[in-house]
């Protein structure tokens, strides 16, 4: 290669190590340090943070603010339970201390759970999250499908909360939860309460090597999700000082009103939708699940508005809750933007698209790989034709390869003059440069849609497919003995297959630019390494349906060159 080629390639190398570099350290945030303060930090200076006053609503007398206290009595346990999921209620707080996935297994054979009973129990009312004091209530079954907890304070207030698996025509896939909250004023005095936060329990990595960006907070504002992930409460020097930021150890805004608030791992999530009002704010910290392991979590709640009440009213707060995996086409039937939870990004309706019909699919194959494949084969029929035309194109610029390399040789000090010569020569025979592109530019939404897709679609997760286990993560079948580095096969046979597609391409552009070609297969594999199964699959069929219309289109006569009559000759 000559030296050019070499800087090219040197460059690419040394952005990729970079790029490796920076996503090891995501992969390993360093533990926020543990600080004095009373816990509300703010992500900017200007933002001004509202402690709430102590009120009976969270606490059982008046305590002073920041102090915790010990429980004084014995934790009970309530079970609501339907064929999807069991929903653990604890007296302690009157919340869900734990939600017990019934139809997914994590790495362990054993069920996903989500939240846990180290954390505030999910649909908390507390004054304070970083330090929550959480009292007694008294649970009570009222039928099969619902738990009522409930306490009284000295003063005459008495808190009930219902707790009720929703009842719907689904046979499967059934997490919703309504909360009903009612605050009576029993007493002889005005009762004033502050704002106070409803918890959103809490939220883990399910894999070892899951992206840090997979756990966070979330909230919706006006139908647009919002987001803080776990890697944002770790201190990070960035790269290069690029990037950089101080360890931030609790994360709190607030804002307008938002529809929902929601803590999400990678395929599951809980979700709280406030009904008669609008959350005014958002609280998350993170903390730390596996030393060994550098895995960290993250734990929220939301801020609602404060009330009054005069002696013999009632506050009534109603919340519908979603506790369980991110099932798009249920999430898009719920009335709160929920599916937002997605975040599918700028190719949202591509994602949208592809997921439906992935799923439509699998209710007629019943595998997901095979779905994958059915999928593939559809998008490329339908840009059949264009990369026919495509092909075509590339054949005839191939031919013209010798006339710009005389042009290139004529006009090697004089590069503006070169282009205009080159183009000139493409109008002459009615080549358009950019038609062999036309089709890739097309496939560059449908992959980052689909690779949007698939890191988020639980119906992937444990769906077998050949050698694969999970088409949800890496299909490794190995590690190398002295490094421990992962063996995947599919992604391999990805860039076999796509080193296979350039020798078959037509040689276009100069040998610098076929030089540095060379190094895509490469570029790809060292990005899509680590990726689902799932994209590595899709893209290696991907190239093994291109080579098959290759091999189609070169037993198709050789094209000519002829050159093109000028336009106002055309007319005549």
């Amino acid at each position: 290669m000559d030296r050019t080629a070499w800087i090219v390639v040197a460059l690419c190398v040394v952005g990729l190590l970079l790029w490796e570099f920076y996503f090891a350290k995501q992969m390993a945030p360093r533990p926020a340090p543990v600080t004095a303060a009373s816990g509300h930090a703010s992500p900017t200076p200007s933002l001004a943070v509202r402690v709430p006053s102590p009120s009976p609503l969270a606490t059982p007398e008046a305590v002073p603010q920041g102090v915790e206290t010990a429980p004084t009595f014995a934790e009970k346990v309530e079970a609501l339970r339907n064929s999807d999921v069991e929903l653990r209620l604890t007296n302690r707080g009157g919340g869900i201390a734990e939600a017990v996935m019934l139809s997914h297994l994590a790495e362990d054979a054993k069920r996903v759970v989500l939240n846990s009973a180290k954390h505030i129990p999910i649909g908390a009312m507390v004054d304070d999250p970083a330090k929550p004091v959480l009292p007694e209530f008294v649970l009570s079954r009222e039928s099969e499908s619902s738990i009522r907890c409930e306490r009284a304070t000295p003063d005459g207030i008495t808190v009930r909360k219902r707790f009720s698996l929703t009842q719907t025509t689904e046979k499967k896939d059934n997490f919703v939860v309504d909360l009903d909250v009612d605050v009576l004023n029993t007493g002889a005095q005005p009762y004033a309460n502050a704002d106070y936060f409803v918890a959103l329990g809490s939220a883990a990595p399910i894999h070892p090597r899951d992206y840090p960006y997979y756990t966070r907070v979330v909230w919706c504002m006006n139908g647009k999700a919002r987001d803080r992930n776990v890697s944002a409460f770790q201190g990070s020097a960035g790269v290069f000082g690029i990037g950089a930021h101080p360890p931030q150890p609790v994360f709190q805004e607030n804002f307008a009103g938002a529809e929902w608030a929601a803590v999400s791992d990678q395929f599951f999530a809980t979700i709280i939708a406030p009904l008669n009002a609008k959350a005014t704010g958002i609280w998350g910290r993170s903390f730390e699940v596996s030393a060994d392991r550098n895995m960290f979590g993250i734990e929220g709640a939301m801020r609602m508005p404060g009330f009054n009440l005069q002696p013999g009213q009632t506050y009534t707060a109603r919340f519908q809750i979603w506790e369980g995996p991110k099932i798009y086409h249920r999430l898009a039937h719920l009335e709160q933007n929920e599916a937002e939870i997605m975040n599918f990004g700028v190719f949202k309706i591509v994602s949208q698209f592809l997921l439906n019909f992935l799923n439509t699919i699998h209710s007629f194959v019943k595998s997901y790989g095979i779905a994958i494949l059915v999928l593939t084969l559809v998008v490329r029929l339908v840009l059949w034709p264009l990369q026919t035309k495509a092909n075509q194109t590339m054949r005839k610029t191939a031919l013209l390869g010798p006339k710009m390399q005389e042009l290139r040789e004529k006009y090697k000090d004089d590069p503006t003059r070169m282009n205009q010569e080159v183009m000139k020569l493409y109008k002459q025979y009615g080549i358009n440069p950019v038609g062999g592109c036309l089709p890739m530019a097309i496939q560059i939404p449908i992959f980052f849609g689909l690779y949007q897709m698939l890191a988020q679609a639980v119906e992937l997760r444990n769906a077998k497919f050949l050698w694969v286990q999970d088409l949800s993560q890496p299909d490794t079948v190995a590690h190398l003995p002295v490094l421990g580095w992962p063996i995947n096969i599919i992604p391999l046979c990805m860039a076999a297959t796509q080193v296979w597609l350039m020798t078959m391409t037509p040689k276009t552009g100069d040998a610098t630019q076929r030089r540095i070609m060379m190094f895509t297969p490469l570029i790809f594999l060292f990005f899509c390494y680590n990726f689902a199964a799932a994209l590595a699959l899709y893209y290696t069929a991907q190239n093994l349906f291109s080579i098959l219309q290759f091999y189609q289109n070169k037993r198709q006569p050789m094209p000519t060159l002829e050159k093109v009559a000028p336009a106002g000759k055309r007319k005549r």
